[in-house]
């Protein structure tokens, strides 16, 4: 099932939070809405799922029109940040809510709604705790029964709004990992909101970066980290350096040496520390700027900048940008 926007606005009072939006997620895809809070990500997502109407615009599901189609019509499982499980149900009855819910003439037999469950909660891992209640879950586990209860309704879309935002990041990792297994499996169209670029770029085929209720870029993972579209997207997916003109640097496209270099400037060590394979060192040119550099550990081991070392630094790319003029 294909997901299409155009030309979407929405409004809440003078505060404008989609701006003319238009995007397209084919079917079977995984799609990231990336971008911070107030960037109209969520909103846009409301949208799609029919929890919320544009003020302008058109939803295309499957190329057919569903602007005016209700939630409930739209065959889309939602997926909320903070899981919204029924504490008095156990786990079985949670993810088996949406099929007993149905009209009579729609609803699937009793044994048919227990096989489709158990095979649910097989596939997110969590058949033996089918009698529990939430209470009794972790949050990785209460996270995985809201997707297996989404699921459960064999829906054509799968919307989920920051699923992980409340996790911790061990269990985010964990978590994103899986979920990405869980889509090469069931290949459900999906789309899901988040602001913590690694989740989008581990996780997505195409990420769709947001800023100020517009798409300033729509890319797979790699296009949008190495080729940004504009200054706020190199400045909010990682780590940069910023030099006088507006010139960007990515922290691991910097070369530390200790010779000067005519394509280099010095600068001083102000903190150098290692964290797993990776080096990160901290420095302050002769002008004040601090800049950040990370480099593969080997690479460290064999300068073993100091506190006060004086090195030489290089730039392997840069990014320069236009100023971006003032939002309407």
């Amino acid at each position: 099932m294909s997901i299409q926007v155009i030309d979407v606005v929405r409004r809440y009072g003078e505060f404008t939070a989609v701006r003319g939006v238009s995007l397209r997620v084919e079917t079977g895809e995984l799609v990231a809405l990336l971008g911070p809070s107030g960037s109209g990500k969520t909103s846009l997502l409301r949208i799609m799922a029919g929890l919320d109407a544009p003020d302008a615009g058109t939803v295309l599901f499957h190329d057919q029109d569903a602007t005016a189609r209700p939630a409930r019509q739209r065959g889309v499982g939602f997926v909320f940040q903070h899981y919204a499980l029924f504490r008095h149900m156990s786990v079985f009855e949670n993810v088996a809510f949406g099929l007993r819910v149905r009209p009579r003439s729609k609803r699937p037999p009793e044994e048919e709604i227990r096989d489709r469950v158990m095979s649910l909660l097989r596939l997110v891992q969590l058949e033996s705790l089918a009698d529990r209640r939430p209470s009794a879950l972790s949050g990785g586990q209460r996270q995985r029964v809201a997707l297996a209860r989404a699921l459960a309704v064999e829906p054509d879309v799968l919307l989920l709004d920051e699923p992980f935002g409340s996790l911790d990041a061990k269990v985010r990792q964990d978590l994103r990992q899986w979920l990405r297994r869980l889509h090469d499996q069931l290949h459900v169209t999906t789309v899901f909101v988040t602001h913590d670029q690694e989740e989008a770029l581990e996780l997505a085929d195409r990420v769709v970066v947001m800023n100020e209720g517009r798409i300033e870029q729509v890319g797979t993972p790699d296009e949008v980290f190495d080729a940004p579209a504009s200054a706020f997207v190199m400045d909010f997916l990682g780590r940069v350096n910023v030099f006088h003109g507006r010139v960007y640097v990515r922290p691991h496209d910097l070369e530390l040496t200790r010779e000067a270099s005519a394509d280099g400037f010095a600068a001083y060590v102000l903190r150098a520390a290692t964290t797993g394979a990776l080096a990160r060192i901290d420095l302050r040119d002769d002008d004040g700027h601090r800049i950040q550099v990370e480099m593969p550990r080997e690479r460290y081991e064999e300068l073993r900048p100091k506190e006060g070392d004086r090195v030489h630094v290089r730039a392997r790319q840069v990014r320069v940008f236009p100023e971006a003029p003032p939002a309407e």
